[in-house]
């Protein structure tokens, strides 16, 4: 995976596309090319029979770079980063912030190709995409495009471990604005790996992250509360304060006679209050938790 940095300084996980789909893609597209350019080649000499030799050796250049480097120019300009051989490969071209390429990225990277692929039947392409660590040809760093996988395979998404609920809304008044994206990830991952970590070494990491944490918001851990709860409890609320941001603070109000039925109730983790108690478990709930009825509750027109 290569981390790309949008211009709205969002980090994009993106899969670099290396040499044999990258070689698999540029076939495709050099056959059709090669098939495009002999049907007018043919459509050509035979109107233009009665030209002179000058003219029919003009017209025979003005064809192959229409054909074989206008052609993908265009098409990769229109499509956005995507020929019919990429399509085929699943692969799109984007710029190195991860955004859609335009017409002076695919010029710069047909103009290029012309030397390392055509003319050099891509040897050079084949060298610089195997030194390069994003798989990327000399075009690709002259245009400054990189080229990805658009159909990877989708992984689980990782579960974050909810708080006490007795830590719900405590942290509704912090001010989040300070913290990195690194910190964030990194106490994101270890909150969905934490039951895998020793139980030490998880209690030292724990203890890290919520240091790093309470320094950037300026205000202290509370007393008494395991720091593995305190950093779900924030992210919790980082989280609440993403949805009410996206979502406007709330949508349209229900129609009256909505019923609404209460959810069973998930599994609780519980939170280790010292480096001795182990790591996380899970407590299953209990038989009056499992499935409360419906509150029949009518929320107010």
């Amino acid at each position: 995976m290569s981390e790309l940095v949008t211009g709205e300084a969002v980090a994009l996980e993106l899969r670099p596309a290396k040499l044999p789909s990258r070689g698999l893609a540029v076939l495709i597209d050099l056959v059709l090319a090669w098939a495009v350019y002999l049907g007018v080649t043919v459509t050509i000499v035979a109107s233009t029979s009665s030209l002179d030799d000058a003219a029919a050796a003009a017209v025979a250049v003005a064809s192959f770079v229409l054909v074989l480097v206008g052609g993908p120019i265009a098409v990769e300009t229109l499509s956005h980063g995507r020929s019919l051989g990429k399509m085929a490969c699943g692969l799109r071209v984007v710029r190195d912030d991860g955004g859609p390429i335009r017409f002076r990225h695919a010029l710069v990277r047909g103009a290029v190709g012309v030397v390392e692929i055509l003319l050099t039947f891509g040897v050079v392409a084949c060298i610089a995409s195997l030194v390069s660590a994003r798989g990327r040809r000399l075009g690709d760093v002259f245009a400054g495009t990189l080229v990805v996988r658009e159909r990877v395979p989708a992984g689980r998404t990782p579960f974050i471990p909810p708080p006490p609920p007795w830590l719900a809304g405590r942290f509704s008044g912090l001010d989040l604005s300070g913290v990195p994206d690194g910190l964030w990830l990194a106490i994101r991952q270890y909150l969905t790996r934490m039951g895998q970590l020793d139980p030490q070494v998880g209690w030292t990491m724990a203890e890290r992250l919520a240091g790093d944490l309470a320094e950037r918001t300026g205000a202290p851990a509370p007393q008494g509360v395991p720091p593995a709860a305190y950093l779900a409890a924030v992210v919790q609320e980082r989280q609440a304060r993403d949805a009410r941001r996206a979502f406007g603070g709330g949508g349209a109000a229900p129609a009256a006679g909505t019923v609404y039925e209460a959810p069973a109730a998930p599994a609780r983790p519980v939170y280790p209050e010292h480096p001795a108690a182990g790591p996380p478990v899970v407590r299953e709930p209990r038989d009056a938790e499992a499935a409360p009825p419906g509150t029949g509750f009518v929320p107010p027109a």
